[in-house]
């Protein structure tokens, strides 16, 4: 293709995300897998096609071959990253059940971004068709911060092949507002810091990427290799709060700057039936990178309450 029709088309699809050209895409999926390195090895990984792309997804466990038939986690990472930022739970969950960690086309990642899917309604429709390709008939969804808005949104509008859904300081709830833009750029910018003072800017910041360097190379080589091309998320209003009939877990950090996690506290549990909410001392924005042993062990038990409630639990969750 001549390379004036490919800069045309580039410039007329400013609602797809993009790599910025394959040589930084390809440093990026080695910092990437870096990251993957350290968690639990994926058995495999696999594409599914959807109506607004392709998605890449990972596959992991379950440790236990009788623990096959249990419904499976699936992941949903945040904005700006790809399924690696799951490193430090997919051992625990995986040793207890299968888990797929889905790359979200227009973030970084293995997946191939072609239609925009940022309205609420085409987000959802992607997850499902992406859930469905997968033979998944029944999950329990899993979301962070940007990832969490998309699960919300499921459990909102497409709720059928949802067990339940666990938010993970997640967008979704309320307006983002210019603190939280504020600390992702300077987190950025903190982590070229000199190397002693990385220890004092993360504790300051809440920001652990910036003392595990495989974390710090994979955010460093995203931003200069990917363009995101969507709008921030707006908050789910309290009606379609409301609506929402699936088990919630929410789970905050004390010290987010996404949202107020006080008023979340009260607010969640009030608008919808018996939702489960709690706030993690000492993090701010990333509840399960700073404290993976506890969240994965009450993500597991809040799982575990829920299918020794639903009989559907024992029919199995992967479709015929």
């Amino acid at each position: 293709m001549p390379e004036n029709t490919t800069r045309a088309r580039t410039r007329a699809r400013r609602d797809v995300g993009r790599y910025v050209n394959d040589t930084l895409r390809d440093r990026y999926f080695a910092a990437c897998d870096a990251v993957y390195a350290m968690g639990a090895p994926a058995r495999s990984e696999t594409d599914v096609e959807t109506g607004f792309g392709t998605t890449h997804v990972y596959r992991y466990g379950p440790a236990d071959p009788a623990a096959e038939d249990r419904t499976p986690v699936v992941l949903i990472h945040g904005a700006g990253f790809c399924s690696a930022m799951w490193y430090p739970n997919t051992p625990a969950l995986s040793a207890e059940r299968p888990v797929y960690a889905l790359d979200t086309p227009g973030d970084a990642g293995r997946s191939v971004h072609r239609e925009p899917m940022w309205q609420p309604e085409r987000a959802a429709q992607w997850l499902d068709e992406a859930l469905d390709a997968l033979g998944l008939d029944r999950v329990h969804l899993v979301g962070s911060s940007y990832g969490g808005w998309l699960v919300l949104n499921q459990a909102h509008r497409r709720p059928g092949r949802l067990a339940s859904v666990t938010l993970l300081d997640p967008g979704g709830l309320e307006k983002v507002g210019l603190r939280f833009f504020a600390w992702v750029f300077v987190s950025l910018f903190a982590s070229f810091a000199p190397k002693a003072l990385r220890p004092r800017l993360a504790a300051w910041l809440e920001q652990p990427v910036l003392v595990v360097p495989e974390l710090r190379r994979m955010i460093q080589a995203g931003v200069r290799a990917f363009r995101i091309r969507r709008p921030a998320p707006l908050p789910l209003a309290e009606d379609a709060l409301r609506s929402i009939r699936t088990p919630v877990y929410l789970v905050l950090g004390k010290r987010s700057l996404l949202l107020n996690p006080k008023r979340q506290l009260e607010r969640v549990p009030r608008l919808i039936p018996g939702a489960r909410a709690e706030i993690i001392a000492a993090t701010g924005h990333g509840p399960q990178i700073d404290h993976p042993d506890v969240v994965n062990a009450r993500m597991l038990n809040f799982m575990e309450d829920v299918d020794s409630l639903d009989p559907a639990a024992e029919r199995g969750a992967v479709g015929a």
